[in-house]
């Protein structure tokens, strides 16, 4: 990297996942917007084509009059060529198909076990974890090898368990989990101020939070706003509106298969005194499967829904669709900010910025104080020139705590089934799994279901498991 005058060029970046149809353009996006970096992305995917289409949509975007921030896109087929020499490395993979997606949410429903995303907890997620933890074992000894100062940036699912694994493999690597759950909270919290305050055009970024869990089961404990301590206002508005929810001003829970009305929040406020800070669709798969999650009524009475894989089936047609059009020139990538904040992270790194984000990182620092110092956690850190400093983030109610270590177990215990491609292993976790036993499923059920779910999936799992 070179610095001169306060901005940063020739950034290497290597794209693992590069044919993303999705992510990557929200990528080229905020990198087009931002005039103080540059540099080369290198896009790496198992499907070429895929890199290919990103590269010409990538140097389409980067020519335009509208991109003060100019990068190179170039497709590699060696994931060491893509990786030697770069200073950042970008993870962002679909593990498999949606055909594999479609065994792990909704097989369980045999059983009884619904899932709303099943990409992270639950039956579905453990699944995916199989697929997903061999190919990240592979990424880590890759970038140890090729990359070994590289800062590692995640975007995959299951997030906590995708770092786990790069940690595990290469226990001195430089990386962190993103996930943008927290900022949709934040967004409530600002709708519910401006609403509340009678004040317009609060930033979400002025909603200053203490986060402190794990991914997609995150909680504030502390949220405010230029003094006003939203606790209370956040209390008064369930009190309020606790039947209809919260419908944010540009989405309709009803009418999006990702919204909710953000009723499960309100729920486990009122049940635990702290502020849930994911999506309702995410939260439900962490709690009880005779809950929130007990059958498709049920979860239409909270206001949100069960996504169906058959809907992300169609919603790539579109994308694919799209993609072509970006490709010849049809159409445009529509250069305005996103929201995210990888990029921002990625400055802060270079020494740009200073930053203060969520960030999923081990719970080495103790920054959650009565969590496992080897757990994935989810809290607040400060970014900037080389160093991620974890804010000390204290410690859950017991409470709470209680209904992550479920999970946090299970991530101990898929692994080891992940790297020994033992069943049993996997048994085990779906037993502990907080759906499961809401539904008190036998063990010879779940076995079954295991065996089932495993052959499902089988043309991306290891050899081992054959």
């Amino acid at each position: 990297m070179n610095y001169k005058n306060g901005k940063v060029s020739d950034v290497q970046i290597a794209y693992i996942g590069g044919g993303s149809r999705g992510w990557a353009w929200t990528f080229m996006t905020d990198l087009a917007l931002d005039p103080y970096m540059s540099g080369t992305i290198r896009l790496y995917d198992i499907d070429e084509k895929a890199a290919k289409a990103n590269e010409t949509i990538g140097n389409h975007i980067s020519e335009r009059d509208q991109a003060v921030g100019k990068w190179e896109y170039e497709t590699y087929t060696d994931l060491q060529k893509a990786l030697t020499g770069v200073d950042f490395v970008v993870i962002s993979i679909l593990p498999g198909t949606f055909d594999e997606m479609a065994v792990d949410v909704h097989m369980p429903e045999r059983l009884g076990v619904y899932q709303s995303v099943g990409d992270t907890a639950g039956p579905g997620g453990i699944m995916r974890a199989l697929r997903t933890i061999p190919m990240f074992v592979e990424f880590a000894g890759a970038i140890r090898d090729y990359a070994p100062d590289a800062w590692v940036i995640n975007y995959t699912n299951p997030m906590s368990l995708c770092v786990k694994t790069l940690y595990h493999v290469y226990p001195k690597i430089k990386a962190f989990g993103c996930c943008h759950e927290v900022f949709g909270t934040q967004k409530v919290l600002k709708g519910i101020a401006e609403e509340t305050l009678g004040i317009e055009g609060i930033d979400r970024r002025d909603i200053h939070i203490n986060v402190l869990g794990i991914n997609h089961f995150t909680w504030f404990d502390y949220a405010s706003y230029k003094g006003y301590d939203l606790f209370p206002i956040y209390r008064n508005y369930i009190d309020e509106h606790f039947e209809e929810g919260y419908n944010e001003p540009d989405k309709n829970w009803a009418n999006s298969t990702f919204s909710c009305a953000h009723r499960v929040k309100f729920d486990l406020f009122r049940r635990y005194g702290l502020i849930a800070a994911a999506g309702d669709r995410h939260l439900a798969e962490f709690m009880p499967g005779d809950e929130y999650l007990k059958d498709p009524e049920t979860v239409k009475s909270w206001k949100f829904g069960l996504t169906t894989v058959d809907w992300r089936k169609e919603d790539l047609k579109k994308r694919l669709a799209k993609s072509h059009k970006l490709v010849s020139g049809e159409e445009e990538v529509e250069l305005k900010p996103t929201g995210e904040e990888g990029i921002l992270l990625i400055k802060s790194l270079c020494g740009l910025e200073r930053t203060v984000s969520n960030v999923n990182i081990p719970n080495t620092a103790k920054q959650i104080e009565n969590l496992p110092a080897d757990a994935i956690v989810e809290t607040n850190a400060v970014f900037e020139r080389e160093a991620i400093r974890p804010v000390a983030a204290g410690a859950l109610p017991e409470d709470v705590r209680r209904l992550i270590m479920p999970h946090l177990e299970n991530h101990e215990t898929t692994i080891k089934a992940a790297l020994t491609c033992d069943r049993n292993l996997v048994v085990d976790a779906y037993m502990n799994d907080p759906l499961v036993k809401g539904k008190q499923c036998k063990r010879e059920e779940v076995s079954k279901l295991v065996d089932d779910m495993i052959q499902g999936t089988i043309k991306y799992l290891p050899d081992g498991w054959k």
